[in-house]
């Protein structure tokens, strides 16, 4: 049985990619140092004699016993709130944990996929976003640590592709969504689902005149399954290109929690981007692949799965951070 490495495996993305990878008969080596990740994510594999949980952390030495044929490296915070608390480990397990499990990928002879964001692209001039769009980024502001993190990820694998040999894929995420996001992350999906559950305001920063492009979990998964398969060692966008604005959007989840919530506006954080929507034409004419989970769809499982969560979760007072990182 073949075997494979996913770091981040306890986090939201991570533990669907867990599933993904026992579905398709491989030994899975699911890797997390639970900083921001959630063991009850992967309770359900716990008993699956193919998965085997590590706790540790990669911007730590990095070593597997036995043969790998894949690493997925999805080992990163992923929320402003997280940016704010622990900066340097958002900076470190892009740049030393990359580091490791680049080395591991060299001494295993393994393919390696590295998870990258649209983040890369910043507040972007150029839309939609394609891969060949160089980006525009604040390297000192508030966003800083998550983005150039991204953006010496991408180089570094590319180092070791070019000059080890090494086979490397690079993935652009884009807005993703679905069951076992944290609900008070600070994210704007989430966010507004946890303010209509809890009967608040729904927090619109800005005009709400700002775009995203929200892709189903389950669609992600399936191009990131591809890529990894495919022979192209470039970076590649992967997220659904229907974009909506985010005053929009807001009234889109009051409609689907059927509340009567009203949406108030403050203050866009620094350096928050303006549009955000993937140009998938690599993706399309490559892999073969484009989302089909439509936005409604996708929400309502989403929206049933934060309706089961208990009242404790719902009333984390984690989602009061985000006004630190409004103020920055």
């Amino acid at each position: 049985m073949e075997q494979v490495l996913i770091t981040g495996a306890a986090g939201f993305l991570g533990s669907h990619l867990c599933e993904r990878f026992l579905d398709e008969g491989y030994r899975v080596i699911g890797m997390d140092n639970l900083i921001t990740g959630n063991l009850t994510n992967i309770e359900h594999l716990m008993l699956n004699e193919n998965f085997v949980f590590s706790n540790h952390d990669v911007s730590d030495f990095v070593n597997v016993p036995g043969k790998l044929k894949y690493i997925l490296h999805f080992a990163s915070p992923a929320s402003p709130i997280d940016y704010l608390k622990i900066p340097i480990q958002t900076l470190k397990v892009s740049s030393l944990g990359t580091h490791n499990l680049l080395g591991l990928a060299k001494d295993k002879n393994a393919r390696i996929i590295v998870a990258s964001t649209s983040e890369v692209y910043g507040d972007p001039t150029v839309h939609p976003q394609p891969e060949e769009y160089w980006g525009n980024v604040n390297p000192v502001g508030p966003r800083g640590v998550y983005d150039e993190a991204k953006r010496f990820q991408e180089a570094i694998t590319m180092a070791y592709q070019n000059f080890h040999d090494v086979e490397t894929r690079i993935i652009r995420i884009f807005n993703t969504y679905g069951p076992r996001m944290r609900l008070n992350d600070g994210r704007v999906l989430p966010a507004f689902i946890g303010q209509a559950l809890r009967g608040e305001s729904l927090t619109v920063f800005g005009d709400g005149s700002q775009t995203r492009s929200f892709c189903y979990v389950d669609d992600l998964v399936e191009g990131i399954y591809r890529l990894l398969l495919s022979d192209y060692t470039l970076p590649m966008n992967i997220g659904n290109p229907d974009e909506i604005t985010i005053g929009d959007f807001a009234e889109e989840i009051i409609k689907l929690t059927d509340t009567d919530q009203k949406v108030i506006y403050t203050d866009l954080p620094v350096n928050d981007p303006k549009q955000r929507q993937p140009d998938i034409t690599k993706a399309r004419s490559i892999l073969d692949w484009e989302p089909k989970v439509n936005r409604a769809e996708g929400l309502k499982i989403t929206y049933e799965y934060f309706k089961s969560l208990s009242s404790d979760e719902l009333y984390k007072t984690e989602h009061n951070d985000f006004t630190d990182y409004i103020k920055k």
